[in-house]
């Protein structure tokens, strides 16, 4: 997920956005440990999305304060 992508969401989706990554995250670990995980540089997409999302929730934050 591009950063313009994230930018265009509510701060709501953004957030449940950031639940569902962080289940599929965890999901694809589970796999990586009994070794049926197919795409393993799926996780780290993923974590650079949940820093993604992270960044522009605090900028968000910040902006408003």
């Amino acid at each position: 997920m591009k950063a313009y992508e994230i930018r265009n969401m509510s701060d709501s989706e953004i957030r449940t956005k950031l639940e569902e990554t962080y289940e599929e995250l965890f999901n694809l670990r589970f796999q990586l440990a009994i070794g049926q995980v197919k795409d393993p540089s799926r996780i780290k997409m993923l974590k650079r999305d949940i820093a993604r999302m992270k960044t522009i929730l605090h900028e968000r934050r910040l902006a408003a304060s």
